[in-house]
């Protein structure tokens, strides 16, 4: 049991490393503060990012030395680079994670460029959170840690000792000379795993992310910036399902000190329809494969029962538990394991689902019987419920509402199925689906949308905005320079803006109807949104500038969180967040000359649909 506050770096002084089961988290210092082993998931070994040393971490670097005087990621891999320039000598140290083979493998590998360095590599496992210090054996350089379910053996190129449950090294390396260290995990009930030998596994996995990224299919102005969002996004995937985290982290604050402390390593609906976006845009087809036979065996069965999220296998229960023996990031208490919003009702599910299974039929994948089998009975149960209050995409914790994004997915849905129907052949009652499209259309112009103010609002009858409303024309609800959308973006700018970049919504508006104590930092993936509605009513100017701003907020190796605080100039939330990469990546293919998603041609189609019609919804014009 540890006790004490935490002391930890700054967010944006962690770079991510992966072997498409789980992600660790390495620090400016050369320390690793976060890792979940065997998966995303599961309880972390390494949790000093939310308390400090005591709950495991991982410090390898020269002695005397703090931060790294450089480092980056080699190519377009996930191998970290961390380099030390002292007056004594010159020391790289690289830090990786080989795709998953019989086991999980964390090296690192110390090389002394010049002169003659002294270093120090401090290990200290803590299963269960920082909850448990494992029982320690072996001799010097092949030692094992077990506790429970858990199995860490550590082999070494040099001597360590142990002492108080912590593997201490010290060692001098000369111009020329590289100590490598490995960390294996596994299931204390097998028997050792072969480890991968360090050398060996750099050059196959420095191959496998190069072979990767070389079916990149976006060459515009931010080739870079892209590629690199696009390995992190890969980063996120759970390799044996398909499925995609929305982060590696959990309970990193949306507040500092605050209680918006969320778990988010699990695989969102929504983030991962998203992220589905980014990929085929980028020309990653197997990924989107891999995506819809997750989704079909995740939510086979009754479509009632559909959840917003799930574990990386498709695990439906996920209970929200809070870790008392951990102080939270920066005091951010409590630290929390497992998402209590996964019970919530959010009915713009629905439609990013059928929209992302649309978005693959039409750009890579041949349809098959049982995803339009499941596209079908979704939409039934929509047809049934679409007209309930539900708790947004934003997961508040306040009373259901109307929410006006809910209700336009719930439009998205049956468009697509429509077109399915249309364009693919697909069968389906084709002429119900469109008058229940119609039907949710008339109803959101009508009571989502404030005539007085010129904007839609957050939910029916609010006073609020909701970041979400720049989506409309996005996913063809109303075309760009219809007024309304027109005067929702300008709203969201001059309500929901600070220091030019968005927050998700004012959780203080109609009196606090998220249900949570506290504010929040800027959303970045609604900043990104805004340069696509920006772009998309003709103000290209102003959405590149805003982008380039966005850009530059991203750490030395091109990591963006959830949440900035652009008063301190901090990331918040959990880090690398799915919806903020996925939100550059979309945002530079439209800004260079692409589009984000379907919605932009099914605008153009609505627009010639109703060319030359009137109609009376409130604010209404030509479309």
């Amino acid at each position: 049991m540890v006790s004490g506050p935490a002391r930890p770096r700054p967010i944006e002084d962690y770079a991510m490393i992966g072997d498409l089961h789980t992600a660790a988290l390495v620090s400016r210092t050369g320390s690793i503060d976060w890792l979940c082993l065997p998966r995303f998931d599961s309880p972390a070994c390494f949790a000093a990012i939310l308390h400090d040393e005591r709950a495991g971490s991982w410090r390898l670097r020269p002695d005397g030395a703090t931060e790294v005087t450089r480092r980056e990621y080699v190519g377009h891999s996930l191998v970290l680079r961390s380099r030390w320039e002292q007056d004594d000598g010159v020391v790289e140290v690289l830090d990786f994670m080989p795709p998953r083979g019989e086991a999980a493998d964390v090296v690192r590998i110390a090389t002394c460029e010049r002169g003659r360095v002294a270093m120090t590599s401090t290990l200290r496992l803590r299963f269960d959170y920082g909850n448990v210090e494992p029982w320690i054996s072996g001799e010097e350089a092949d030692l094992t840690a077990i506790a429970g379910p858990d199995t860490v053996r550590v082999l070494a190129d040099v001597p360590m000792i142990v002492d108080d449950g912590t593997l201490h090294c010290s060692f001098t390396l000369d111009e020329g000379e590289s100590v490598a260290f490995v960390a294996t995990h596994q299931a204390s009930h097998r028997s050792h795993a072969k480890r991968a030998e360090p050398r060996a596994a750099l050059d196959d996995t420095l191959r496998f992310w190069e072979d990767w990224v070389g079916d990149c299919a976006y060459d515009g102005r931010w080739e870079a910036e892209v590629r690199r969002a696009l390995v992190l996004l890969k980063g996120l995937t759970y390799a044996p399902s398909g499925g995609i985290v929305a982060a590696a982290t959990t309970s990193l604050p949306e507040e500092l000190g605050g209680v918006r402390n969320w778990d988010y390593r699990y695989c969102w609906l929504r983030d991962a329809a998203f992220t589905l976006q980014a990929l085929l845009g980028a020309g990653f087809v197997s990924e989107a494969k891999a995506w819809r036979q997750w989704l079909v065996r995740a939510v086979a069965g009754d479509p009632a029962q559909l959840q917003i999220m799930y574990g990386v296998d498709g695990t439906r229960r996920l209970p929200e538990l809070e870790l008392p023996w951990l102080a939270g990031y920066h005091g951010s208490a409590p630290v929390r394991q497992g998402n209590e919003a996964v019970r919530q009702l959010q009915l713009d599910v629905w439609g990013e689902v059928l929209d992302g299974l649309h978005l693959a039929r039409e750009t890579a994948l041949e349809p098959t019987d049982t995803a339009w089998n499941l596209q079908v009975a979704l939409l039934d149960w929509l047809e049934k419920h679409w007209h309930e209050p539900d708790n947004g995409l934003w997961e508040g914790r306040g009373p259901r509402r109307h929410y006006v994004h809910s209700k336009v997915m719930a439009w998205v849905g049956l468009d697509r199925a429509v077109l399915s129907v249309e364009e693919h052949g697909l069968p389906g009652p084709v002429d119900r689906w469109r008058r229940l499209r119609d039907e949710i259309h008339d109803d959101v112009c009508r009571h989502g949308f404030d005539e007085e103010r010129g904007t839609f609002t957050q939910f029916y009858g609010s006073e609020g905005l909701d970041a979400a409303l720049l989506l409309i024309p996005r996913v063809g609800f109303l075309p760009w320079d219809d007024p309304r959308v027109v005067g929702t973006v300008d709203a969201v700018r001059r309500e929901l803006c600070h220091d030019g970049f968005v927050r998700r919504y004012d959780p203080r508006a109609d009196g606090g109807a998220d249900g949570l104590p506290g504010t929040e930092g800027v959303f970045l993936v609604c900043s990104f949104w805004l340069v696509d509605a920006l772009h998309g009513i003709g103000r290209v100017d102003e959405a590149e500038e805003l982008f380039e701003r966005l850009v530059a907020l991203r750490n030395d190796v091109g990591m963006l969180s959830e949440e900035y605080d652009p008063a301190h100039r901090r990331h918040l939330g959990n880090t690398p967040q799915a919806f903020s990469l996925v939100g550059l990546v979309n945002s530079a293919r439209l800004l260079s000359g692409g589009t984000t998603q379907t919605g932009h041609r099914r605008t153009r189609q609505i627009c010639r649909e109703t060319a030359g019609t009137t109609t009376d919804l409130p604010g209404a014009t030509n479309r």
